[in-house]
């Protein structure tokens, strides 16, 4: 599974400056089990967007966010409110926010941290992929991960090898700045390519103490002693 935490309120109200019409996407999956997506988060982030004079249009919620047929299938029952909306406030992890951004052509706001656990992740297969990198910037790249979708992980822009938008590593796959820059242009927000953070805290990728005592931590990583034999069968030795 892939843990998460909220971002602070003064993040995500930051990020929806100018859209006064937000809808709010939550997962029913890893992030609800984190207690980050439940019922009980959806009506105070709900409630917070108001306080601050947002206007929600709606809310859906979604069995696993990371599924695209799912995330289609649950915004086509709510087409009326989704349209009415500026942006989508999405609370799930990082691929939830990318499935989200793949199936609407406008802005899609990240609302929590994907955070690492040191474990495999339990996803539903797709073409999305998150780094748990404790600082989500799909904010700033159309809901694509520059660190997943980019095959040197480059955070601020391209290298100077892409051939025809192609990636010079993989000529086969898309150049994943590339995919940002176009997808930025097709919902209107280029600008945000120029407010992307200018340092990045590689700390927020090291688990802490306090997350590793966790449950989430002990269901997520097992630990294998190479010096330990197996015991043998009985009767042997």
């Amino acid at each position: 599974m892939i843990a998460s935490e909220l971002k602070p309120m003064e993040e995500i109200l930051a990020s929806l400056e100018g859209q006064g019409r937000v809808f709010v996407v939550a997962c029913d999956g890893c992030s609800a089990g984190c207690e980050t997506s439940g019922p009980e988060q959806v009506a105070e982030m709900t409630a917070g967007l108001e306080k601050a004079g947002k206007e929600v249009t709606g809310s859906a919620r979604v069995d696993f966010a990371c599924n695209a047929g799912l995330v289609a299938l649950t915004l086509t029952q709510h087409l009326k409110d989704v349209a009415a909306a500026d942006g989508l406030l999405v609370m799930s992890c990082g691929v939830g926010v990318q499935t989200v951004a793949d199936a609407v052509e406008m802005q899609v706001h990240p609302a929590t941290n994907s955070i690492y656990l040191g474990g495999f992740q339990g996803l539903w297969r797709s073409s999305q992929r998150c780094a748990e990198c404790g600082e989500c910037l799909l904010e700033y790249t159309g809901g694509i991960c520059p660190l997943t979708a980019c095959s040197k992980s480059l955070l601020y822009g391209t290298c100077g090898g892409p051939n025809d938008g192609k990636c010079e590593v993989d000529s086969s796959i898309e150049c994943g700045w590339e995919r940002i820059y176009q997808r930025l242009k097709a919902v209107g927000r280029l600008d945000l390519y120029a407010k992307m953070p200018p340092l990045r805290n590689f700390q927020n990728m090291t688990p802490t103490g306090k997350r590793r005592a966790t449950s989430l931590w002990a269901l997520e990583t097992v630990e294998f002693d190479e010096e330990e034999e197996s015991p043998a069968p009985a009767g042997v030795g």
